[in-house]
């Protein structure tokens, strides 16, 4: 089901429902997209965890070599944008169904396995892909990480009710960027 979904192709980027009726956002590129939500994610986390803000330049830096390092790509796959194990039930005769697909969209492929291999862990081996670019991977990933650390930070702004599970995703998180371009300690 995953290859038929981004087998699914499409020149220009964005929601399934522009995308499709012609009203795509024109230039740009899914990298630079990422790019820039992920320095906002950045300066975002940054501001509230301390290992971060130790090291924002080199992640700055680290995110801006990831992104020049991608060329252009001539189309972009039709993806789920947050498959998890949730967003898979089987119908009667044991076929998988998406559900949860607000976040349809044209974008990079890597972008969803960057997501699937977080969201699947040791079963992702069975959603592997052969010929994903690594270069998308390596920002797409650092990029999910920063957002998994500001994305939850801003829900706890709030009276978000459970906030240990929120406080963990953070911890991870900050864990697994800094893994990511080198940073140790605490």
């Amino acid at each position: 089901m995953l290859r038929a979904l981004h087998a699914d192709t499409a020149d220009a980027f964005g929601k399934l429902l522009p995308v499709t009726s012609g009203r795509a956002a024109a230039g740009g590129s899914c990298a630079a997209v990422v790019l820039a939500r992920a320095l906002a994610d950045l300066a975002e986390a940054a501001a509230r965890v301390p290992r971060i803000a130790d090291a924002r330049a080199r992640f700055a830096d680290a995110l801006h070599e990831r992104a020049a390092r991608i060329g252009p790509r001539p189309g972009h796959s039709l993806i789920h944008g947050e498959l998890g194990p949730d967003h898979v039930l089987t119908d009667g005769e044991g076929r998988p169904v998406l559900v949860d697909i607000e976040g349809l969209m044209y974008f990079d492929p890597e972008w969803e396995h960057v997501f699937l291999r977080l969201r699947f862990g040791e079963h992702y081996r069975f959603l592997r892909e052969p010929g994903l670019d690594p270069q998308r991977l390596a920002l797409y990933r650092l990029a999910l990480h920063l957002s998994l650390v500001a994305g939850p930070l801003r829900l706890l702004d709030g009276d978000f009710p459970d906030r240990e599970p929120m406080l963990q995703i953070v911890a991870y998180n900050t864990g697994q960027a800094c893994l990511d371009i080198g940073v140790t300690g605490a």
